[in-house]
């Protein structure tokens, strides 16, 4: 994934002109602070607009982006040095596509659980590219135990373009390891908050995203499959992939409106892979407003809403099914 898109040609053209004015300016040759402030509104302004009006498969490629913050960014930002991470399945082996470990966020003690992407080439091959294997799902899974065994809220972040498919992958159970995740977790007594801050890949996601809260990014996407693959299946053409991303609905936009998700996280200007930290800032405010509550239920009513929010998925009445054909029309 290149680091620039086609859409911030225009951004990135004044930026660097910005950076070209700052080094002369501090060369001490001549005063140039009015200027850099005025192309440097400009682009605050062009950010905006261009942000502010992504199509589905633009806001697909931002959610991919190789700076987009990754689990072990945002466990800096939220916990710094207060984090330790746990490894392995004890079963087969530890999955570095999968983090996990327990942290302090604020004033909260919690179980945080990620997919976990690179952000070089290098990275990428060692982490499978966020694509867990089953092994890594077993992790989350005895890390999901762990926390419940020790009244720790769970904290999961999602950003994977899907569960592995690969022969062995296969051969060691991958559907089983989604499955008894999405079982398990419908009955895991403790808080479960859960973030798309990427790709919402799939099973491969839904197996840490079953939660009391669900929230994603403005710009992250969560769909049943990529647009890449949608295009590939419809039509075998892959030119058709703009197309595809627009009819998954798959923006937080789409997902809210759906019920899937509970609220959406505003990025920085410019998506969160420009400033990980106002990025993480956002996690936390969800986290402190939304833990404490869900902490004073008592643990049978907390699964009994939990249950209730899944199960409510996907329920339409016969007006609002009119409503969506004619839109899809």
């Amino acid at each position: 994934m290149p680091k620039d898109f086609e859409f911030e040609k225009s951004i990135i053209e004044l930026e660097d002109r910005i950076r070209e004015l700052q080094a002369i300016s501090e060369s001490g040759k001549v005063d140039l602070s009015r200027e850099i402030k005025a192309i440097s509104e400009k682009v605050d302004a062009l950010k905006n607009e261009v942000y502010g009006n992504l199509e589905p498969w633009q806001i697909t490629q931002v959610a991919r982006h190789i700076n987009r913050p990754s689990t072990l960014d945002l466990v800096k930002c939220l916990c710094g040095e207060e984090f330790v991470e746990l490894h392995g399945d004890r079963l087969f082996g530890d999955d570095p596509a999968i983090v996990s470990g327990i942290g302090r966020i604020g004033d909260h003690r919690v179980m945080i659980i990620g997919h976990q992407k690179g952000h070089d080439t290098e990275e990428n091959i060692y982490r499978n590219f966020g694509m867990p294997h089953p092994e890594g799902y077993r992790k989350a899974l005895r890390m999901m135990k762990t926390a419940e065994r020790f009244g720790l809220p769970i904290v999961t972040f999602i950003d994977t373009p899907g569960a592995f498919p690969g022969i062995g992958a296969e051969e060691r159970g991958q559907s089983d390891a989604i499955a008894r995740n999405l079982a398990e977790m419908s009955g895991i007594r403790v808080p479960i908050l859960c973030f798309v801050t990427g790709e919402g890949g799939s099973g491969g996601a839904l197996a840490i995203g079953v939660g009391d809260r669900v929230f994603m990014f403005e710009f992250s996407v969560y769909s049943v499959i990529s647009a890449e693959g949608c295009a590939a299946i419809l039509w075998n053409d892959p030119a058709k992939t703009k197309e595809a991303a627009t009819a998954l609905r798959l923006r937080a936009t789409n997902l809210l409106d759906a019920g899937i998700i509970d609220d959406i996280l505003p990025e920085p200007i410019g998506g969160a892979h420009r400033n990980h930290q106002m990025a993480a800032d956002e996690i936390k405010k969800q986290i402190d407003k939304h833990l404490p509550t869900l902490i004073a239920l008592k643990a049978d009513k907390l699964l009994d809403e939990r249950y209730k929010k899944f199960r409510g998925m996907g329920k339409f009445t016969r007006e609002e099914e009119l409503e969506h054909a004619q839109e899809q029309a």
